[in-house]
């Protein structure tokens, strides 16, 4: 049974190794290069892996990971805890789902790919009562100096409420908080450079880290990311479920 089939789409968990192999071939291709391993890591056989696929082509087109936690006392098990201080989501007392290894195919640019994907993924929050989403959500290469626009806008409208704002724990940062106090953003630049994700993460009132890890193995910037089901807009929500149908 799909979790969701919108024309030529079709958003499912994986049904056995074979998909999850599937889905750490595609992040492996979209996260190094054509040439690469298969990307996986430990964290793989605790969570559910969502594909979409094009019918049409017979293509795996994207595909991402879900960890369910029934509240923030269990955040330590999460991949984003290896990266970031978390303790102040700790006392969170709703249940949480991480979004990672998120990826779409390099080849594939249809902008449904994205609505599907979303689209799963509200199906899956509403049938669990998910209250809060985090993850990382990644900029390409390690180098901050060529997101400074991006990180800026991020500085000036998205940082994370103090209460939940995660620490410092990775050995290498790039700390644009503080490195960004005076820089004003282009906020044309700040945007195409912003990583589609992301940008769906900020339009529904989510916030973000202080700071962006350096995480050399995945060639990243990454900041971490939250989403309050409750802080939706509800014409955002309105629009998600009418993906759901």
């Amino acid at each position: 049974m799909p979790l969701l089939s919108k024309g030529r789409y079709v958003a499912r968990f994986a049904d056995g190794p074979e998909d999850v192999a599937a889905a750490q071939r595609l992040r492996a291709l979209a996260f190094h290069g054509a040439d690469a391993p298969p990307d996986h890591d430990s964290f793989d056989d605790s969570c559910l892996h969502v594909l979409v696929e094009d019918t049409a082509r017979g293509a795996l087109v994207c595909a991402y990971r879900l960890l369910a936690l029934d509240s923030g006392g269990a955040i330590e098990q999460s991949y984003s805890a290896q990266h970031y201080g978390l303790s102040r989501l700790a006392c969170y007392d709703g249940k949480m789902l991480e979004v990672g290894r998120f990826c779409i195919h390099p080849d594939h640019s249809d902008p449904d790919i994205l609505r599907v994907a979303w689209g799963a993924l509200t199906a899956y929050v509403d049938a669990a009562s998910v209250q809060m989403l985090f993850g990382c959500s990644s900029f390409k290469g390690t180098s901050g100096e060529a997101y400074l626009d991006a990180f800026a806008l991020l500085k000036a409208r998205h940082l994370a409420p103090p209460h939940w704002l995660p620490r410092v724990k990775a050995a290498s940062i790039f700390p644009y908080a503080d490195r960004l106090e005076l820089h004003r953003p282009d906020m044309k630049t700040a945007m195409q450079s912003m990583p589609p994700l992301l940008r769906t993460y900020l339009a529904m009132g989510g916030w973000v880290s202080d700071h962006a890890v350096i995480d050399e193995e995945m060639n990243t910037l990454h900041v971490f990311t939250g989403l309050e089901i409750t802080a939706i807009p509800p014409a955002r929500k309105k629009l998600l479920r009418a993906v759901v149908g």
